[in-house]
């Protein structure tokens, strides 16, 4: 079973980030490359691809490779405020035993803008 959760306070900030964008503009969860902490998970938008999975949560439609979605097994995504800024969090399973979740200050404008680590399945970056 998989759980997907979005806050209000997210929902809303993604949606006041779309006003104004022409079309549907779903919203893609990936694993990128990372940094010294290694892999993280980041917000972008994007098209539907074959091998998604599509959750609409409170208005906002996401998109996640299946094969990510089986190595994450359930996503909150939340809005955080802290001296060092604000910006989104994306909780994961596959990040519960680390001591900082990911943090994605801004939604990328589009997938090419990231180094995308591939899934199992993937073909590296999801965006064409």
């Amino acid at each position: 079973m998989h759980i997907f959760e979005v806050s209000e306070e997210a929902s809303e900030k993604i949606k006041h980030f779309l006003e104004g964008r022409e079309g549907l503009q779903p919203v893609r969860i990936l694993m990128t490359e990372g940094g010294w902490k290694g892999p993280y998970l980041v917000l972008a938008l994007d098209q539907q691809k074959k091998d998604d999975e599509v959750f609409t949560e409170r208005g906002v439609t996401f998109l996640i490779e299946r094969a990510l979605l089986e190595r994450i097994k359930s996503i909150r995504i939340d809005y955080t405020h802290s001296t060092l800024g604000s910006g989104y969090t994306l909780k994961s399973e596959l990040m519960k035993d680390a001591k900082d979740v990911s943090v994605c200050h801004e939604i990328c404008g589009s997938c090419q803008d990231l180094p995308v680590r591939p899934g199992p399945k993937s073909r590296g970056r999801t965006s064409e």
